[in-house]
């Protein structure tokens, strides 16, 4: 058997979540006691923006190096196919399958099944999948993914997503499933616990101990306080505390008090576009710009597309991604035998806020604006 790391494809992206891993001990009890319970399934961790989803995806596939798939929305690597071929090459090349390059996925499945219990003592084979909610799919009768709906024994899947609506499930299946909600009621302390352990690392983090130390210092706040409190309004979200606490620790948050932190992921992203001036007319094509990466059809978007669809130079153009380079991934790629940089949002969370902000009046005039910049500079 040939054990491959983790696939290139998803090694910056596991190494990126692995650095904000913290605790989460209790998804991965619960996964053991599925697989103990049952010879073969569906495990399903729930969980809105920013609770760790693929973060614990990124911690079980880095200490078991199993087969995986991490659908990303922003880079248009969600599609079926995609997840069909990379699942596939990694099955193959893991267990030295030979022949099984049309074999459908069950059957292939199979067969890996069995060479993993030949070389791992009758362990079960598990298979990761994260952020299915991202996913893009035409509706029709089949999986969400073309997930199969039997499996061979001892072959498992451990998906991650979010919430669905009712009716918009997309998995149908005749083995055995389990859902583990992060928000149920039954998690809400341990979930607490573990993001309360998160901000003790940023308080220990010799990048931010110091100035973090400071902060609360300043304002005459014991440290169990400080910590019960920004644990209460990140309402358990581990992306709040990777926004926040750094900026407490670069002065952002000089001016306030404890109390007047914000309260939840969105009223943070809502409280730093407000800080950045983006409701002011002046600062209007940071707005266009931000808007630009989040209406590019196929991202990420280089940056010399970003100047031309914006129609500012380039040093301007620069200045603004600097800006909001907490908010933004930025690689390096080649394209017709030049180097330029490439931009996509981070995360989904603040995908999703930009997106909110077409509700108002003025930013739909602008989300319909900058639309109409791409369709002239792409068709034009």
């Amino acid at each position: 058997m040939n054990v491959k790391p983790i696939p290139d494809e998803f090694k910056s992206l596991i190494e990126e979540k692995l650095k904000s891993f913290c605790g989460r001990e209790f998804v991965f009890a619960k996964f053991e006691e599925f697989q103990r319970t049952h010879s073969k399934g569906y495990f399903t961790v729930v969980g809105d923006a920013g609770m760790g989803k693929s973060t614990i995806a990124a911690k079980y596939v880095s200490q078991h190096n199993c087969p995986c798939y991490f659908n990303i929305l922003a880079e248009r690597r969600n599609r079926p196919e995609d997840f069909l071929k990379s699942i596939r090459q990694q099955l193959i090349q893991k267990y030295g399958l030979q022949g099984a390059d049309s074999v459908n996925l069950h059957d292939l499945l199979a067969q890996a099944g069995e060479k993993h219990k030949q070389s791992h003592e009758n362990q079960p084979l598990v298979v990761m999948v994260d952020a299915l909610d991202e996913v893009e799919q035409p509706i029709g009768a089949e999986n969400i993914l073309h997930l199969p709906e039997y499996l061979p024994e001892g072959v498992y899947f451990f998906l991650t997503r979010r919430p669905y609506a009712d009716g918009q499930k997309r998995l149908r299946v005749q083995v055995r499933e389990e859902e583990l909600d992060l928000n149920a009621s039954e998690y809400q302390s341990l979930n607490l616990a573990d993001v309360k352990t998160c901000i003790e690392l940023f308080l220990n983090n010799p990048e931010y101990q110091k100035d973090l130390h400071k902060w609360i210092t300043d304002r005459s706040i014991e440290q169990d306080k400080f910590i019960t409190e920004v644990a209460a309004k990140s309402e358990n979200n581990f992306m709040y505390l990777r926004y926040v606490l750094p900026e407490i620790a670069r002065g952002y948050y000089d001016n306030l008090s404890l109390d007047k932190l914000p309260d939840g992921l969105q009223d943070y992203y809502w409280q730093h576009w407000v800080r950045m001036g983006m409701e002011n007319q002046p600062q209007e094509i940071q707005v266009i710009v931000l808007y630009i990466i989040v209406e590019w059809n196929t991202p990420p978007i280089s940056f010399s597309d970003v100047v031309a669809i914006s129609g500012k130079d380039g040093y301007e153009v620069e200045e603004i991604l600097k800006k909001w380079r907490e908010y933004l991934k930025e690689q390096t790629l080649d394209e017709d035998g030049e180097e330029d940089k490439f931009y996509r949002v981070y995360h989904a969370s603040f995908l999703d806020f930009l997106k909110g902000q077409r509700k108002l009046d003025r930013k739909r005039k602008l989300f319909e604006e900058v639309n109409q910049r791409i369709a002239g500079y792409v068709y034009g």
